[in-house]
């Protein structure tokens, strides 16, 4: 079995996610104890995307993995691409609200380049989805909506002796 080069891409998008989180966390934390106020909605915005994105990557790994019959219904095998495609949203819509956040502000000190750190990674995370996202539409309409991930070969059983 041939390993495809969309599970190393996985775990790209699963480091950077994290290195955001991170970034994030650290980001509204000091905007908290600073300001002593909530910190701003596209802060925030940029930690659900990595928190939404933790909860989707397990499912886009393991269900073409594991239940290679289940993504060949229609249903499963939209339901991923929806899934994969509202994640490469978020990450653009959070990356794109941060960079004009920030760039409307008078910003120095490591908070703010942890903030701009924090807006360059999510924008490769969202580049990362972007292209698993096109990966799987370009597959599936190569393959007439035979399955994602599968060959367009058909199967094709020889008994013998009839």
């Amino acid at each position: 079995m041939a390993i495809s080069w969309v599970l190393p891409v996985r775990g790209v998008q699963f480091a950077l996610t994290v290195t955001v989180l991170g970034m994030m966390g650290y980001v509204a934390n000091w905007w908290q104890t600073h300001w002593r106020q909530m910190s701003p909605v596209e802060v925030n915005f940029l930690i659900f995307a990595p928190v939404w994105s933790l909860l989707a990557l397990p499912v886009l790994t393991i269900v073409p993995l594991k239940f290679p019959r289940a993504t060949e219904s229609a249903g499963p095998k939209y339901g991923l691409l929806a899934l994969e495609l509202i994640t490469s949203l978020y990450w653009f819509g959070g990356f794109v609200a941060l960079a004009v956040f920030l760039n409307d502000r008078i910003c120095f000190g490591a908070v703010c380049s942890v903030a701009k750190a924090g807006t360059a990674v999510s924008a490769i995370n969202w580049a990362a989805w972007t292209v698993t996202l096109v990966a799987g539409i370009v597959g599936l309409f190569r393959r007439g909506g035979s399955g994602m991930g599968k060959s367009a070969e058909p199967k094709v059983e020889m008994h013998q002796g009839v």
